[in-house]
């Protein structure tokens, strides 16, 4: 059956998720529309596309487990020069993501895998541009703020048009069966985003 590349994310929602994906996009980041704003939980991951109900089950069980923390995003920040990434901080809700994170890349389950980088959750909102696009980003967005209760994450799979597409959403707290996404949805209207490259969510 081949493989497909799936992330996992906790969405930014509305009108806060358009908001910056928007901004992404005219700060010069052609990737905007296609990765829908996010907090990652598991950057882009190859699984073998007949383990997909394992994946989706072990998410279930993940979700079951948790309950809603409050989000909260201000300022700025960048992970220059290591790599090319300037990104809105996530101020409250941190300790929330790492456990969640964790949880999901258990390393007895199906989405193990190792990260190039120690975990660090944040909103991408400028990726591989010139240095000094990123550096608008990172003036522009320095007085940012934004808050939400988190309430559930998402899977998601990349098309082969590099386009991440919500597969299904997986409500805290609410038992063994997802939610599954509504049919027909761009991800360029969705508030959440898989991943990026290079080892740093994106």
């Amino acid at each position: 059956m081949g493989t497909v590349t799936l992330g996992v994310s906790i969405a930014v929602p509305e009108p806060y998720g358009s908001q910056l994906q928007q901004l992404r996009a005219g700060f010069g980041d052609a990737a905007a529309h296609g990765i829908p704003t996010h907090v990652t939980l598991v950057p882009p991951t190859e699984v073998d596309a007949d383990r997909l109900p394992v994946v989706r089950a072990h998410l279930a069980e993940v979700a079951a487990r948790f309950r809603g923390f409050r989000m909260r995003l201000g300022g700025t920040g960048t992970f220059r020069p290591v790599s090319p990434v300037v990104f809105v901080k996530v101020v409250e809700g941190a300790a929330g993501c790492t456990r969640l994170q964790g949880e999901v890349r258990d390393p007895q389950g199906p989405l193990s895998r190792e990260l190039a980088f120690p975990y660090h959750p944040h909103v991408t909102v400028a990726h591989g541009i010139c240095e000094e696009a990123m550096d608008v980003a990172f003036t522009t967005l320095a007085d940012y703020a934004a808050e939400w209760l988190c309430e559930g994450f998402a899977l998601y799979e990349q098309g082969s048009d590099g386009v991440w597409r919500k597969l299904r959403e997986y409500p805290f707290g609410t038992g063994p069966a997802g939610v599954p996404a509504q049919p027909g949805c761009h991800p360029a209207d969705e508030a959440a985003e898989a991943a990026g490259a290079s080892g740093r969510p994106c």
